[in-house]
């Protein structure tokens, strides 16, 4: 049962819990007494920056998604709802808190808590919610810390792979920030309610040559779209339809009801083999195998469930 609930598929596995959650990145560190005691001892680490004064606030490094709060007291129950939230997030967001009179000023309305985004001319976000309700403040400071959209690495491959779930994958020239922004503003649009049973990722095409070769592509033809089953990897047909209302969203859906790979078995169903779609339904019906799988940790190196072309 604990296998399944927290997609353990090696032994030994390591998982951190924070007051009762799970953290997605486990332990990787080496299995010493050492190691793992350094480990907590720097997961115990205050991860909130303590701002003595209000121009440090201009200095936050905006390459970075920070949330800072201002508090009357750090002996308050506001304060430890944003003490718990910054602790289970401190990897993907850099906290920061101002008390008593150094923070006055932006405690008008009483403790303030306000979320500066990535980018020098970027607008600031105030959260509107209650301080003391844990579940809120946590909820929306993971929208803001975790975007829906985020970019897959040589160094965070594994770690997303093993959060057992597929991938939508945009391939993009780095450069190309105006593909990437109408990927994100579509899978926001058409996917939101999604998010959790697929990754929504983006890569780099010209480190991610392989994948792109798997699916006989080349950065020449990026924006490419695909998704990565960890069994097979269908491709999009044309990025410019994702603007279609809807049309992302099946190409999602008709992975989660089978039908891609049923057509990749079969052919394209009955219904859909109408004239103008052959050639698509040809596309569908051939897709390579499982790319992103081989970023999984190895088969031989502590798995102890083999099934995993069943994620």
């Amino acid at each position: 049962f604990a296998l399944s609930r927290y997609r353990i598929s090696k032994y030994p596995t390591l998982k951190l819990f924070r007051n009762g959650m799970m953290m997605k990145r486990e332990y990787r560190g080496q299995r010493s007494v050492t190691a793992i005691a350094d480990f907590i001892r720097q997961q115990k680490v205050d991860p909130i920056k303590e701002i003595h004064s209000l121009e440090e606030v201009n200095t936050v490094d905006r390459d970075r998604r920070n949330i800072i709060g201002y508090f009357d007291q750090k002996d308050s129950e506001n304060y430890h709802t944003f003490e718990k939230v910054a602790n289970i997030l401190r990897d993907d967001c850099v906290f920061l808190a101002a008390f008593g009179d150094v923070s006055q000023t932006e405690r008008f309305s009483g403790d303030n808590v306000i979320y500066k985004p990535m980018g020098e001319t970027v607008p600031d976000l105030v959260y509107l919610g209650s301080l003391t309700n844990f579940d809120l403040t946590y909820a929306w400071a993971q929208d803001k810390c975790v975007p829906l959209v985020r970019e897959i690495t040589f160094e965070n491959g594994e770690e997303l792979t093993e959060e057992g779930i597929p991938f939508l994958i945009l391939f993009h020239v780095k450069e190309d920030t105006e593909s990437l922004e109408k990927f994100q503003h579509e899978v926001a649009r058409q996917l939101i309610s999604e998010k959790g049973s697929i990754n929504f990722l983006h890569a780099d095409c010209e480190k991610f040559r392989h994948p792109l070769l798997h699916i006989q592509k080349t950065p020449a033809d990026c924006p490419v779209i695909a998704i990565d089953s960890f069994r097979h990897m269908y491709v999009y047909p044309e990025f410019r339809d994702i603007e279609i209302p809807g049309k992302l969203r099946q190409f999602v859906l008709d992975l989660h009801s089978g039908k891609l790979h049923r057509e990749f078995h079969h052919g394209p169903d009955p219904t859909d083999s109408t004239p103008g779609q052959e050639e698509i339904g040809e596309v569908a019906s051939n897709p390579p195998e499982s790319s992103f799988q081989k970023l999984a940790p190895s088969e031989t190196r502590y798995t102890l469930l083999r099934d995993r072309d069943e994620l």
